[in-house]
C-alpha cells in the first residue's frame, strides 16, 4: 500500500493552526507563549494540559500524554494514521501525497476502515427498505404515528431491517464480502453467523462526530418479540461509552449554544431536533459516562438532562448529575411532570419527549427546556422522596445522599452555600451538615482512612503547611532529586497527578514535571519553578533535616502503597454511598457489590504486603 509522504506530514504540522484545532476539543487560555487548559485525556480541575504553538507540540503534565497535532487527533477521535492525516490535510489545505511502498496500515486499522465502509453501505440499504419497499411500510407508519416527520426521518437516515434473517448475509456475500469478515462485523448473530442480528426492526444509524456510521440501534416492531431496543456490539469502530447518538448532527449547535441536552433514547433526540432543539444527544444503552461528558465539554459549558419521568429515568438523572459535576459541566434538569394550571408546562405528566411532541407540539418541548431547574433543586427533591424524613436516621441518610455532589464543589464559598441550602431543606443546623460531611470525607462514617491534608492559618495570617502523606512522598523525592531523579519517574508511573488531593502536593508535582521537561531535574530548577514561598520554605526546611536522609527507595515504595490503599478506601466509601442510594431506589446492587468485592480483595492484598 502507498504510504503518506513525509512532506505531507511535515506540511500539515507546519501549516495547521494547532491552537484552533485543539481548541475544538479543549477550552484553552493563553498563558505567555503557551496555551493551557484541562486535559481531555483524563479528568482534572486544575489545568495541566499545555499547547506550545512555537514547538508544534502538546503535553499534559498530569497524565504525560504528548506529541504533535497528528498524535492529538488520533488519540481524541480514535483514528488511524491515514484517517488523521486526511482529516487534518483538509483543515490545513494541504494535498495528500502518497509514495509507493513503505508504510502500510496494520491489520486493525484496515479492519476498522472496512467495517466503516460496510456500515455506510448497509445504512443506505436499510433506508431504502424503509422509504421505498413494501416490507418497511409498518416501520414507516410507526415513526409517523410517533409524530416524526419525513424530514426528520431523512435527516437521521432511519431505516428498516427485513424480517428475513438470511437476506442481508446473502445480499452482502453477492457484493463480494467474505463470510469471515461478515461474521466479525457485529451485523450477524454470533451463534448463527449467517443470521442477521437486526430483524424486522426500525433502524437508527449511530454515527461518530464526522457523520460516519459506526453502529446501529434497532427498535422492535410487532409481531416480533424480544427486547424493545437492541444496539450493535462494540467493534473496532464503536465504543458505546465513548459515543453519543446524534453527536454528528448536534455538535455545531452545542458549540454555538455552549449547551447540550442529554436524553435517554433515539426517539427523544429526534423529537427535540424536530422541535428546533438541535443540541440534543443521547447515550447508547448505558449510563452517561465520563468519556461522553468529556466529549461534550469540548463544546459545552452546561448540560440539560431530559430523562424519562419513571423511577429508572430519575435514578439515571441522579447519576448523570454527578458525572456532569465531576467533569466541570454545569447541570440543570428538565422535568416532564406537568401541572393542571401552570400554563407553561403540559397539564399532565409524560414519560418521554416524543410523547410531548406528538400530543403537545414543538412549542411545549421548548417551554420545558426553558423551565429547567438547577441540579441541586432536583437532587434535594429526589432525596426527600427517597428517604423517610420523619425519623433522625432517615433525615441523616437524606442529607448524606447529597455528599457525593457536595464533594465536587471546589470553591469554599460555594461549598458553604451548598451546606446552608441542604441544612434549610432538611431542617437541621449547617454545622451538623458540615460535621457529617467532614466525617464522610475522612471516612469515619464509611470505614475509610482519616484524611490528614490540613491547611491552617496562623495568628499572623501566614500559611502554615502541615505534613500529610502526599507532601511527605514528594518532599522525600525533592530531598534526593539531584542524586536520584529516578525516584520521581517511579512515582509518576505509579501515581498520576489526579490521585493527589492536596493542592500544595499538586503544585509541587507540577513543578517536578516542569523541571523534568526542562532537561535538568535538580534542586535549582525545582526551586526556580516554585511560585509559593510558603511551600518553597516548607520543602527546603524539611529536606534539610535528617528525616528524609535514609533509604529513600523503600520510603517511596511504602508511600506509593499507602496512597494506593487510601485511594481504594475512598473508592470503597463512594461505592457504599452508591449502594445505599441504589437500595433505596430499588435498583440492582450486583454490579456495585462486584466492584466492592474487587476493591476489598485489592486492599487485602496490599495490606498483606506490609
Amino acid at each position: 500500500m502507498p504510504s503518506i509522504s513525509n512532506a505531507t506530514k511535515s506540511a500539515i504540522i507546519d501549516k495547521i493552526d494547532m491552537v484552533s484545532v485543539i481548541g475544538e476539543y479543549v477550552k484553552l487560555e493563553k498563558a505567555g507563549s503557551i496555551w493551557k487548559g484541562c486535559c481531555p485525556f483524563h479528568n482534572e480541575k486544575t489545568p495541566s494540559f499545555t499547547v506550545r504553538p512555537d514547538k508544534k507540540l502538546f503535553y499534559c503534565f498530569g497524565c504525560n500524554k504528548g506529541g504533535d497535532i497528528i498524535n492529538f487527533v488520533r488519540e481524541m477521535d480514535k483514528l488511524s494514521f491515514v484517517e488523521a492525516i486526511e482529516l487534518l490535510a483538509k483543515k490545513a489545505g494541504v494535498p495528500v501525497v502518497r509514495t509507493a511502498g513503505g508504510f502500510e496500515e496494520d491489520a486493525a486499522a484496515k479492519l476498522k476502515a472496512d467495517i466503516a465502509e460496510l456500515f455506510r453501505r448497509v445504512s443506505g440499504t436499510f433506508q431504502y427498505f424503509l422509504v421505498q419497499k413494501e416490507e418497511g411500510r409498518a416501520a414507516l407508519a410507526y415513526t409517523r404515528e410517533r409524530g416524526i416527520s419525513d424530514e426528520t426521518i431523512e435527516r437521521f437516515r432511519l431505516g428498516y431491517s427485513p424480517a428475513d434473517g438470511r437476506w442481508l448475509f446473502d445480499f452482502l456475500r453477492k457484493k463480494g464480502y467474505s463470510a469471515d469478515f461478515l461474521a466479525n462485523s457485529t451485523l450477524f448473530s454470533k451463534k448463527s453467523p449467517g443470521y442477521a442480528f437486526f430483524r424486522h426492526r426500525l433502524m437508527f444509524p449511530i454515527n461518530d462526530r464526522y457523520g460516519k456510521t459506526v453502529a446501529f440501534g434497532g427498535r422492535i416492531l410487532p409481531p416480533s418479540e424480544g427486547p424493545k431496543y437492541i444496539n450493535s456490539s462494540e467493534s473496532p469502530v464503536y465504543r458505546k461509552g465513548e459515543t453519543l447518538f446524534a453527536v454528528d448532527l448536534a455538535h455545531t449547535e452545542i458549540r454555538a449554544r455552549k449547551e447540550a441536552i442529554i436524553c435517554e433514547g433515539y426517539m427523544d433526540v429526534m423529537a427535540l431536533h424536530q422541535a428546533g432543539l438541535k443540541n440534543a444527544v443521547a447515550p447508547l444503552g448505558t449510563a452517561f459516562t465520563n468519556e461522553q461528558a468529556r466529549l461534550l465539554a469540548r463544546w459545552a459549558q452546561r448540560v440539560l438532562l431530559l430523562f424519562d419521568s419513571d423511577t429508572a429515568g430519575m435514578n439515571a438523572a441522579v447519576k448523570a448529575v454527578l458525572t456532569c459535576r465531576r467533569n466541570n459541566l454545569e447541570c440543570r434538569v428538565i422535568s416532564m411532570v406537568g401541572t393542571a394550571n401552570g400554563g407553561d408546562v403540559p397539564a399532565k405528566s409524560y414519560k418521554d419527549p416524543a410523547d410531548i411532541l406528538k400530543d403537545e407540539g414543538a412549542e411545549m418541548l421548548t417551554r420545558l427546556v426553558q423551565n429547567s431547574i438547577l441540579d441541586i433543586d432536583f437532587l434535594i427533591a429526589r432525596s426527600k422522596i427517597g428517604f423517610n424524613l420523619t425519623n433522625s436516621g432517615g433525615k441523616a441518610n437524606a442529607v448524606a445522599f447529597m455528599f457525593p455532589f457536595l464533594e465536587t464543589v471546589d470553591s469554599e464559598v460555594s461549598k458553604d452555600a451548598f451546606i446552608k441550602r441542604v441544612a434549610e431543606e432538611f431542617n437541621t443546623a449547617p454545622q451538623a451538615v458540615k460535621n457529617d460531611f467532614l466525617a464522610y470525607r475522612e471516612g469515619e462514617l464509611r470505614g475509610g482512612e482519616r484524611r490528614r491534608d490540613n491547611l491552617e492559618i496562623n495568628k499572623n495570617d501566614r500559611r502554615v503547611i502541615r505534613m500529610n502523606d502526599e507532601l511527605n512522598l514528594l518532599t522525600m523525592i525533592f530531598a534526593h532529586c539531584d542524586k536520584k531523579p529516578e525516584l520521581f519517574l517511579r512515582l509518576r508511573s505509579a501515581l498520576p497527578i489526579e490521585e493527589f488531593n492536596n493542592q500544595d502536593a499538586k503544585e509541587l508535582y507540577l513543578t517536578f514535571e516542569e523541571s523534568l521537561r526542562s532537561g535538568k531535574f535538580s534542586t535549582e530548577t525545582i526551586l526556580d519553578g516554585m511560585r509559593d514561598e510558603s511551600l518553597k520554605n516548607y520543602i527546603v526546611s524539611k529536606s534539610a533535616s535528617d528525616e528524609f536522609a535514609e533509604d529513600p527507595e523503600n520510603m517511596i515504595a511504602e508511600g506509593i502503597q499507602k496512597m494506593e490503599v487510601k485511594r481504594l478506601k475512598q473508592k470503597r466509601s463512594e461505592l457504599i454511598t452508591e449502594m445505599r442510594i441504589a437500595k433505596n431506589s430499588g435498583q440492582s446492587l450486583d454490579d456495585l457489590l462486584a466492584e466492592k468485592m474487587f476493591i476489598d480483595e485489592k486492599l487485602l492484598e496490599l495490606e498483606q504486603q506490609n
